[in-house]
């Protein structure tokens, strides 16, 4: 970092003095050349392509909340990556997940979980999820230098309200724009048909089993019209990623059990290639 040990070796007072519960705003005032919106970028050879990730989805169920996200990271026309995470826990009841540009995503991704880490050490409790979601909208309003550049990044955060005892989603764009998104949304370049997949298949108060599989058939359909984005492949035991928050806190469901609802997907698609119908309330 830019600040100067002290004379007898220890850390400077600044290290100590707990002026600030944010550890982004700390870093902005001792090293802001560390902060991703601080550092200077070259300037892109033509034809740059940097490795950009898709889709991510999220939803309410009766438990809580689910996120999912495909596995699949492109450069351009290519496949740079088939087995990419692109969901993290933000901390015990909340989930963060990415689109677009992945290694300033992770890296903000990791920033956030510290983010949320260090404000607890400091004033001895968690965040409310609304506050989670507004240190969210800084650090993604942050990274907008970067996005003019080409460099996005579009998030999906969720999470399981204590106080009001139910899951909440909120989506971004790349201003730091924040919206509360109801029942279900998601966000990446397959994220129209993953939405319209929802549609037809979401209902209020869904079962685990029922959310998880509705998810799998959005990603499906984003994966049939999108080339950027990754289906369920059984051949290299490929599946989305899937994490749930409840009251108990943030899981990953087991691929295990992904992997069985993705192949019975798979299975019907085969009797019924453009998915199930929207079930009749």
């Amino acid at each position: 970092m830019s600040a100067h040990p002290s004379t007898d070796g220890g850390l400077p007072p600044s290290f100590m003095a707990a002026e600030t519960s944010s550890f982004v705003d700390f870093l902005a005032a001792q090293a802001p050349d560390l902060l991703p919106a601080g550092r200077r970028l070259p300037s892109p050879a033509p034809g740059f392509e940097a490795p950009h990730g898709t889709t991510i989805v999220a939803a309410t169920y009766a438990d809580g909340v689910l996120v999912a996200g495909d596995r699949r990271v492109t450069m351009g026309n290519v496949i740079a990556h088939r087995e990419y995470e692109k969901v993290f826990p933000a901390d015990e009841h909340s989930a963060v997940a990415i689109a677009g540009t992945v290694g300033i995503a992770v890296e903000l991704v990791r920033l956030f979980q510290l983010e949320l880490e260090h404000y607890e050490k400091i004033e001895g409790t968690a965040l409310s999820l609304d506050g989670k979601a507004n240190r969210l909208t800084t650090l993604v309003r942050g990274n907008l230098p970067m996005a003019m550049q080409g460099l996005a990044v579009v998030p999906l955060f969720a999470g399981y309200d204590l106080d009001r005892g139910e899951g909440r989603i909120f989506g971004y764009d790349v201003t730091g724009g924040r919206t509360e998104e109801q029942g279900f949304t998601a966000t990446g370049s397959g994220s129209v048909y993953a939405r319209s997949a929802l549609k037809k298949l979401y209902r209020e108060g869904l079962p685990q089993e029922e959310i998880v599989t509705a998810a799998v058939q959005a990603l499906y359909d984003a994966a049939d019209d999108d080339s950027a984005t990754g289906g369920p492949d059984p051949a290299r035991r490929l599946f989305p990623l899937v994490a749930l928050v409840t009251r108990d806190g943030f899981r990953w469901l087991p691929q295990e059990e992904v992997a069985e609802i993705a192949r019975e997907v798979v299975r019907r698609r085969g009797e019924r290639p453009d998915g199930p119908l929207a079930p009749v309330v």
